[in-house]
C-alpha cells in the first residue's frame, strides 16, 4: 500500500509536466536558406598562382607597445641604452617601453643610465601593467 501511495503522485506529475510541454497553437516557421550576413566579408588579395606554386599569404605586423618604440627590436639577442624609470607596480623598471625581467637590481635604479642585454618576449605574462618584457641576460651602468 505505502508503494502505491509514492507511484500515483508521480505519475500525476509526469502527466500534467508532459502536458506542458505541448504547443498550442500552429508552429511558427523556421527561416530556410542561407543565415544573413552579419559583418563585411574581408577582402583578401587576389594573387595569380600558378600550378604547384604555393600563393603568398598577406601577415599582420605586430602593432608596438604604447608609448614604447615605434619599431621593436627583433626576437632573439638585443641591446638596449637607455634610462631607467619606475613602473606603476613595486619592483617593475622599465627602460624606454621595455619592461625589465631579472638582471641586477642593484643596477636597475631609477635615473640610472644602463646597457642591457638579452631577448623580447612579447608573449609573456608578468604582474606589471605596463611594458613589453624584456629577458635581461646582462647589464652593466653606461
Amino acid at each position: 500500500m505505502r508503494t502505491f501511495r509514492l507511484v500515483v503522485p508521480a505519475l500525476i506529475a509526469c502527466a500534467a509536466l508532459s502536458a506542458c510541454g505541448g504547443t498550442d497553437g500552429p508552429a511558427t516557421p523556421t527561416p530556410s536558406g542561407p543565415s544573413p550576413v552579419t559583418g563585411q566579408p574581408t577582402p583578401s588579395a587576389s594573387v595569380p598562382s600558378t600550378p604547384g606554386t604555393a600563393t603568398p599569404v598577406p601577415t599582420a605586423t605586430p602593432k608596438p607597445p604604447s608609448g614604447g618604440p615605434s619599431i621593436p627590436p627583433p626576437v632573439g639577442a638585443t641591446e638596449l641604452t637607455g634610462t631607467i624609470t619606475s613602473g606603476v607596480e613595486p619592483n617593475c623598471v622599465l627602460l624606454d617601453g621595455y619592461l625589465l625581467i631579472g638582471g641586477p637590481r642593484e643596477v636597475f635604479t631609477a635615473g640610472a643610465r644602463v646597457t642591457v642585454t638579452g631577448r623580447v618576449e612579447p608573449g609573456m605574462m608578468t604582474t606589471c601593467q605596463q611594458g613589453t618584457p624584456f629577458v635581461v641576460e646582462g647589464a652593466r651602468r653606461s
